[in-house]
């Protein structure tokens, strides 16, 4: 079993920056793949950033430039750097790792940007 807790979300002012992390723990093999999500309230979860194994990173068109995702191998900790926030960034942020053919998420943070 994988068990995956969010920390870091809050409310900021438009322009701020955030960080929000997650720490896996249990049955992890070696480096998964992991990634972050978002669900604005009243909508469907969409895909926000994502790190390979290898280190390998992508974001979503609509973070890029202002979002960064990295990873503490040693730590099974992946990051996501929020920078330049926008008041459309607003909603709950859920980790997600793949391993063995199965998705793993968390339990969600929320992020409120918002003068």
């Amino acid at each position: 079993q994988v068990h995956l807790v969010e920390s870091g979300g809050g409310l900021v002012r438009p322009g701020g920056s955030l960080r929000l992390s997650c720490a896996a723990s249990g049955s992890i093999f070696r480096t998964p793949a992991m990634g972050w999500y978002r669900q604005p309230s009243g909508k469907q979860r969409e895909w926000v950033a994502g790190i390979t194994s290898n280190g390998a990173t992508n974001v979503a068109d609509s973070v890029k430039g202002r979002f960064v995702i990295s990873r503490d191998n040693a730590k099974n900790t992946v990051y996501l750097q929020m920078n330049s926030l926008k008041p459309e960034d607003t909603a709950v942020y859920y980790c997600n790792l793949f391993q063995s053919l199965e998705n793993y998420w968390g339990q969600g943070t929320q992020v409120t940007v918002s003068s």
